[in-house]
């Protein structure tokens, strides 16, 4: 295990669930925050959309909305409130379904 920025709370137990995060498999623990499953296995959730340093959440409770991620449909989550789901597919940035340039 690398530098990360959360550590399991019992470390012998073993995740028993699978996302997606920018197309990367992150096994996670059932009943466990997104954000919480993502900072265990990498340094940061996205980059600022103002100068691009890297984002790892500020709050932890879902006011400052610096944890966001999306579905790969576009919905837009709070990683340090939203559950981590069986086989969910999350992207670091906002999907640009349809968009036209």
């Amino acid at each position: 295990m690398g530098e990360y920025q959360f550590l399991p709370l019992r470390p012998g137990r073993e995740p028993d669930v699978l996302i997606y995060f920018d197309n990367s498999p992150i096994r996670a623990f059932r009943g466990e925050t997104v954000i919480s499953a993502l900072l265990r296995q990498q340094q940061h959730l996205s980059y600022s959309e103002f100068d691009g340093t890297p984002r790892a959440g500020f709050c932890l409770m879902g006011a400052c909305q610096d944890c966001s991620v999306w579905t790969e449909e576009g919905k837009r989550l709070r990683a340090c409130r939203a559950l981590v789901e069986d086989d969910q597919r999350l992207v670091s940035r906002a999907p640009m379904h349809g968009f036209q340039i």
